[in-house]
């Protein structure tokens, strides 16, 4: 069986370096895999979707204290 993207080759060399498989063993995938250029990964992750942030139906524009005072007092007791 080749080996079928770049991360695949670079597990393979790990492996062989660790010793948990033979170089001919490498080798036969490797050579089986030939000068193609190769993916970097055989199945790309998704990307994961952005969330959209709610527009409120009314801007919202912070009120200052002398505003809040100034609203207060200008109301009619009722």
């Amino acid at each position: 069986m080749p080996i079928k993207s770049k991360a695949q080759r670079r597990k393979f060399a790990q492996l062989l370096i660790e010793g948990k498989i033979t170089p001919e063993t490498y080798e036969e995938w490797n050579r089986a895999a030939g000068k193609a250029e190769l993916p970097e990964r055989l199945h790309p992750k998704a990307k994961s979707k952005t969330k959209r942030k709610v527009k409120s139906k009314r801007a919202h524009t912070p009120r200052t204290t002398v505003a809040r005072k100034r609203s207060r007092s200008a109301r009619k007791p009722g």
